[in-house]
């Protein structure tokens, strides 16, 4: 079983905006945490990472619209979505980067045009 547990996912409208949660359900300790996405038909591709000092990535199709943090004492992530685009739908996942572990459920994104 996956040590955290994505939420937060639903169907909105292109331009809305959506913050996804990344819950640790057991004891955990990880630097750098990511945030994953695959869309229907495609690989699944990195969307952010954040590491327990706060420095952070972006793949380039996200930068100025997602931002990821994470709270280390309650051990949460979130990614916030601004600005969604119908390109934007796909399951999304929480993994660590350099020591991922097997994938969760993730969490369903569907932005309509």
């Amino acid at each position: 079983q996956a040590p955290m547990v994505e939420s937060g996912g639903g169907l909105v409208q292109a331009g809305d905006s959506l913050r996804l949660s990344c819950e640790a359900v057991s004891r955990i300790r990880v630097d750098a945490l990511g945030w994953y996405r695959q869309a229907p038909g495609k690989q699944r591709e990195l969307v952010a990472t954040i590491t327990t000092a706060g420095d952070t990535f972006y793949a380039d199709s996200v930068k100025g619209r997602f931002t990821v943090s994470r709270d280390n004492a309650r051990l949460l992530m979130y990614l916030q979505m601004n600005s969604l685009e119908p390109e934007d739908t796909a399951v999304y996942y929480c993994n660590a980067p350099n020591t991922p572990w097997t994938w969760g459920r993730g969490t369903q994104v569907t932005v309509s045009s």
